[in-house]
């Protein structure tokens, strides 16, 4: 178990809340519907680990000690630096809420809370929210005294032991084992406040649609019906004004095509489009109006105009085939876990990645903060982005799974890194998919779930191996031998029977209840997991280089071996950084290189 700090008497009130750094340094916590006025709840909250989960409510909490928000209890960044098992967790802090204009309504934010919160409002029950990875809101108006302070109370309950909830890599024994880390309970993502009109713009959605060169904007506002409502939305690429329209708000919707002025020449065209390479980013501005045009809301957004699918045997993007060179990125930091320390740690992240060669991230079992996808949209970094994984099936499964991951898609749809989307991986939360028809109909049901929700991107079945459906046929395989993987997959798309019918990378099948391969792209998203480190007796990798030099050399092979192979589509290396024990990054966990950057671009793209 991991030192204790010493606990600090947490019964007098945590400080009110202000504009501190907590806010600049994390930016506006989430980008694709801004407004300017918003509040930081993160810092000192008072805190209370409850191991058995004994309390009920909040007179009952012995707020013992303090908490920094967002760190998760089990961080040293957090200040408490607990990583034992405990089933419940409280949080406390008074706050004085801004002075509201009539008809404002203020709005509590929650990034995340694993697993499930329960929120009190100046001793009122306020919110109930399951689901560790995804957000939520409430609006805390009529819960607030005029002028005087609020309190807030969070319970967050997390069984470390339960398998059956989405947990990603949070280990179930007391000490991280084989792939598994501490545990992540409570706050872990930022909590902020903002004010709104009573009616106001609560949701958007962008879809963008390259060959018909136009968006499709879905909007939700909130609040009190009023007649004659419209919304005014205008569109710019830079100084350039590429659409200014208005249009009618029926039932509390707005759902539209807005139709650009197509350039026609490619030169142009290409100017607009988003990519890696060339990342352009669409503002939006959106103005809620009244019956008599006076301004109600305002909010600022942006959009992209990109295309991504996978036909035949290759992914293409914006209408040409990309070869996919993907990183494998878990997201966690020594010092912070899988919360970020700034929201500059996420932007240098990013640029990490592109410096390194790679044109995308698999981000691996978790719901990565928004700020990260903001930085990607804005940089140019592709995005698969991957349910984080139960480990036992059940109805339960089902339901938790599901949910949560019809939010997480509502949540990051508009963002035009994200390239696939990954609800399953290595046949976890569904173990037996060979041999139970109910765990193959489940992963078939949130596949056309998922295309249902989103039909504009591909969509991975399950990860690795014993894929029932997919749009990409996605193996693992950590073969240490580049010859060997060359023998394994140096063939063409006509010459796959025995790959598929024989092969068990993992010693799995690859397809089950005949899944087709042809006509479909094939990649290779989890090879490599190279490990060196200087602590080789409590660390571990898939294969093991002794020194810097021997880690170029086998780096630089492997990569050769896959990415002159006819066969694959796109790549994913094991991985961006080391994570704990596992020590098969590119990268140290604190984000340096392990040989020259430029020498593993170098390696990376060839």
């Amino acid at each position: 178990m991991a030192s204790r700090r010493p606990r600090r008497n947490g019964k007098g009130k945590s400080k009110p809340a202000t504009k501190s750094a907590a806010q600049t340094e994390r930016g506006y916590p989430r980008p694709q519907l801004v407004r300017e006025n918003w509040q930081s709840l993160d810092g000192e909250w008072d805190f209370a680990i409850d191991p058995q989960a004994i309390w009920t409510s909040p007179p009952d909490v012995d707020f013992d000690r303090t908490i920094r928000v967002p760190f998760a209890p089990e961080t040293p960044a957090s200040g408490v630096n607990e990583t034992g098992f405990f089933n419940a967790v409280w949080y406390r802090r008074t706050i004085q809420p801004p002075a509201l204009a009539d008809g404002q309504r203020l709005i509590l934010h929650f990034g995340a809370v694993d697993y499930e919160a329960t929120v009190w409002i100046n001793g009122a029950a306020a919110c109930h929210h399951d689901g560790g990875y995804t957000p939520f809101q409430i609006d805390i108006t009529d819960f607030l005294e005029a002028g005087s302070e609020a309190t807030i109370v969070v319970r967050a309950y997390d069984d470390p032991q339960d398998l059956t909830k989405p947990r990603g890599k949070q280990d179930w024994q007391l000490e991280p084992h084989s792939i598994w880390y501490y545990r992540t309970t409570g706050i872990w993502q930022t909590v902020w406040m903002e004010a709104v009109p009573t009616t106001h713009i609560h949701a958007l959605r962008w879809t963008p649609d390259m060959a018909r060169w136009e968006f499709e904007l879905q909007t939700i506002i909130k609040g009190p019906e009023r007649d004659r409502l419209r919304l005014r939305v205008k569109l710019r690429a830079g100084e350039k004004l590429l659409a200014d329209d208005e249009y009618s708000v029926t039932e509390g919707e707005v759902l539209r095509k807005i139709a650009l002025i197509d350039p026609g020449i490619d030169d142009y065209r290409n100017d607009l489009l988003w990519a890696p390479w060339r990342p352009t980013l669409i503002d939006a501005e959106l103005e809620l109006r009244d019956g008599d045009g006076n301004v109600i809301d305002r909010v600022t957004s942006y959009t992209a105009m990109r295309s991504v699918a996978a036909e035949g045997d290759r992914f293409v993007f914006n209408g040409r085939p990309l070869f996919l060179n993907l990183v494998l990125d878990q997201g966690y930091w020594a010092e912070s876990g899988l919360t970020a320390p700034s929201d500059d740690a996420l932007r240098r992240d990013v640029e990490l990645v592109k410096r390194l060669g790679f044109n995308g991230v698999r981000k691996h079992q978790k719901i990565e903060d928004p700020r990260f996808l903001y930085w990607a949209d804005r940089l140019g970094l592709l995005v698969w982005e991957e349910m984080p994984s139960p480990y036992r099936f059940s109805p339960q499964t089902i339901e938790r799974l599901s949910r949560e991951w019809v939010e997480a898609i509502k949540r990051d749809a508009s963002h035009p890194c994200i390239v696939c989307w990954v609800p399953f991986n290595e046949s976890w939360g569904v173990p037996d998919l060979p041999n139970v028809k109910e765990q193959r109909d489940f992963c078939r049901g949130v596949y056309y779930l998922t295309k249902s929700i989103d039909p504009t991107r591909p969509v991975i079945g399950n990860d690795g191996w014993e894929m029932v459906t997919s749009d990409i046929v996605a193996i693992h395989d950590y073969e240490r031998d580049p010859d060997r993987l060359r023998t394994r997959y140096n063939r063409t798309q006509k010459n796959l029977v025995d790959l598929f019918t024989y092969e068990r990378p993992g010693h799995r099948q690859l397809l089950l209840d005949q899944c087709p391969h042809h006509g479909r792209p094939i990649m290779l998203t989890e090879f490599g997991g190279i490990a060196f480190s200087k602590d080789v007796k409590h660390t571990w990798g898939y294969k093991r280089a002794m020194s810097q030099r021997e880690f170029q050399q086998q780096y630089t092979e492997l990569l050769r071996a896959v990415r002159d192979m006819p066969l694959f589509a796109g790549l994913c290396y094991t991985q961006f950084t080391d994570t704990y024990q596992e020590a098969n990054g590119l990268l140290y966990m604190d984000r340096t290189p392990k040989f020259k950057i430029e020498d593993i671009a170098r390696a990376t793209s060839g």
